[in-house]
């Protein structure tokens, strides 16, 4: 990972609530604990497709698999700190 990379990645994917619920948790997490994150449709990739395929969201922290389905928020944040 480069220092321009964020430290949070949600694995998502269009219409899905789930999805939604974790891109809106990790996106205000994130702003409180001045963290950096992205999301990337894995729809738009057949290798991360076939990776992740129904477990999303999955979010990783630096890099690595840190959860999937919902966001654990006091383990997200011990993650974060």
């Amino acid at each position: 990972m480069t220092a321009a990379e964020p430290r949070v990645t949600v694995y998502t994917r269009t219409g899905c609530h789930l999805c939604e619920e974790a891109e809106e948790a990790v996106a205000r997490i994130c702003a409180e604990l001045g963290q950096t994150w992205r999301a990337v449709d894995v729809d738009a990739d057949p290798a991360l497709r076939a990776e992740y395929g129904d477990q999303v969201p999955v979010i990783t922290v630096d890099g690595r698999e840190h959860g999937f389905w919902r966001v654990e928020e006091d383990r997200f944040r011990a993650a974060l700190n």
